[in-house]
């Protein structure tokens, strides 16, 4: 027979206390995010004109998205951004898989000195100078794989997946290597199905890197037409030029109303994206990252 267990007030009181704090808390995060949403339909010249705090749409508008959607570069810059977030996020899960697999074999020769050499380039690079040189040597510049190949793999996250990987248990391993199975099949069938988490919070992290990214496209990239959405975004932020807007609004003096809006509206159309896929991956954070740091 189950014992019941009555909770005492002073339980329901903490527990009331950590919500309202909790709760506190995300609002405090949350509301610069609803801040810019509330600001990006709102009226221009109402926006101008207020002052602090911000709940909902001044003269609700979708002329700041206009604006914004007409300028030339938006676009061109969303399906370049797509394309390198889709490849270069392939690439990047599928060398961290196969550096994480071969780091964390303990009968690897070298293993320590390998793992060494590793963290090593988490705290050492070779400079931007360098890096520029070796890309323009490859034949990369101007070229989207520039955005792509020096970003390969993050060191930080290979680590994650390789003590993720040094966490499972060793008997499924030598169980299926007297079973006949090869390094190839024990990666794809038994390995990756275990540490799929993990693989999903570095998905979001290698997508989110690639698509907030923004200075190798500079440093690389000359043709307009390559340009990724936060470099197009970046001079509509910073610059406050666009023909495009020009000839929406109609004369400067209108378009000085707009900066402020557009600005909002930009960060919104770079944002947007990325806190969809966010609530799915949410799941995966605490597990993924988690898992493995803790051996007993």
């Amino acid at each position: 027979m189950r014992a019941s267990c009555k909770r005492r007030p002073g339980d329901l009181a903490a527990n009331l206390l950590i919500a309202v704090v909790l709760g506190l808390f995300a609002i405090f995060c949350l509301y610069p995010i609803l801040y810019v949403l509330f600001a990006s339909f709102s009226d221009p010249r109402l926006l101008n004109q207020h002052t602090g705090l911000l709940f909902y749409p001044l003269d609700f508008t979708v002329e700041g998205y206009t604006v914004a959607a007409s300028y030339a570069g938006v676009w061109t810059g969303y399906l370049n951004t797509i394309l390198v977030v889709t490849a270069g996020t392939a690439l990047n899960i599928f060398m961290t898989i196969l550096g994480a697999y071969v780091l964390s074999r303990r009968d690897l020769y070298l293993h320590r000195a390998a793992n060494l050499l590793v963290v090593f380039t988490m705290f050492f690079n070779g400079g931007l100078v360098p890096t520029y040189l070796t890309v323009k040597n490859l034949g990369l510049i101007d070229n989207r794989l520039a955005l792509i190949l020096p970003v390969a793999i993050s060191t930080w996250n290979l680590i994650i997946l390789r003590t993720s990987i040094e966490a499972l248990p060793q008997s499924l391993i030598e169980s299926a290597r007297i079973d006949g199975a090869n390094d190839v099949v024990i990666l794809f069938r038994i390995v990756l199905p275990l540490v799929k988490a993990t693989i999903a919070v570095l998905v979001l992290y290698y997508a989110v890197g690639h698509w907030n990214s923004w200075v190798n496209a500079m440093l690389y990239i000359k043709d307009r037409s390559k340009y990724p959405l936060q470099l197009i975004l970046r001079e509509i932020l910073i610059e406050n030029t666009s023909n495009a807007a020009t000839q929406s609004v109609g004369n400067l003096s209108e378009l000085d109303q707009y900066k402020q809006l557009v600005k909002y509206c930009t960060t919104m159309i770079a944002t947007a994206p990325i806190l969809f896929i966010y609530p799915f991956l949410q799941k995966y954070f605490v597990k993924g990252v988690m898992i493995g740091a803790v051996k007993g």
